[in-house]
């Protein structure tokens, strides 16, 4: 098992960026406002079979190479920082856009919705970085077990909250959108807050 100061801390860390704008997020809000709750949740599924996949390949891959590889963690630590100030500045810079303006979607059958949501996010490049660059630094090599069980009770922690947090997303998508299209101020404070958010992280991990 991992500490359980790591384990809550990455629980954190993994809150934060399953609420910062991303592609899952915007296409399951988009689907969920053109195609009802259920198409989000049935897209949600597959979303949540992604992070299943990126587990285990990420928890047997990080285990061999933190034996094969020292330095290999220092490469890990510091790409995973700069891509999360490039989330932030995504977040912030002019002309930005929140992920409850809805790209307008294709009605499509629940097997296509699953596999979408699946597609979605294994090409999503956060997912990659939470998975190879953040797990890494929450991983006690000695004294409290093996490095591929730290791994997997930490990716399960991250997937839980993932799908969580987007169950209720997926749900509320339409009041959350109708809420934000009237009180543009509030779409300003969710990209500023996301973005200080994100460059915290980035810090914390370069450091």
């Amino acid at each position: 098992m991992p500490e359980l100061s790591n384990l809550v801390a990455y629980g954190l860390i993994s809150l934060g960026m399953v609420l910062t704008p991303g592609p899952n997020m915007i296409y399951l809000i988009s689907r969920s406002i053109c195609q009802g709750r259920m198409a989000g949740l049935i897209s949600l599924g597959g979303v949540a079979l992604g992070f299943v996949v990126y587990m285990f390949c990420a928890a047997l891959g990080i285990t061999a190479l933190v034996l094969a590889v020292p330095y290999a963690y220092d490469a890990l630590r510091l790409g995973g920082a700069l891509y999360l100030l490039y989330l932030a500045w995504q977040a912030v810079k002019p002309g930005g856009r929140s992920p409850f303006q809805v790209r307008d979607l294709p009605q499509d059958g629940p097997r296509k919705l699953f596999m979408m949501g699946f597609v979605t996010n294994m090409l999503n490049p956060k997912i990659a970085v939470m998975y190879l660059s953040l797990l890494p630094q929450f991983i006690t090599p000695t004294g409290h077990g093996s490095v591929l069980t730290q791994s997997l009770v930490l990716g399960f922690t991250q997937i839980v909250i993932s799908v969580s947090v987007n169950s209720v997303i997926a749900i509320m998508a339409g009041s959350i959108a109708s809420f934000l299209a009237s009180r543009p101020m509030w779409q300003i404070v969710q990209r500023w807050l996301m973005g200080t958010v994100l460059a915290g992280l980035a810090v914390r991990m370069a450091l």
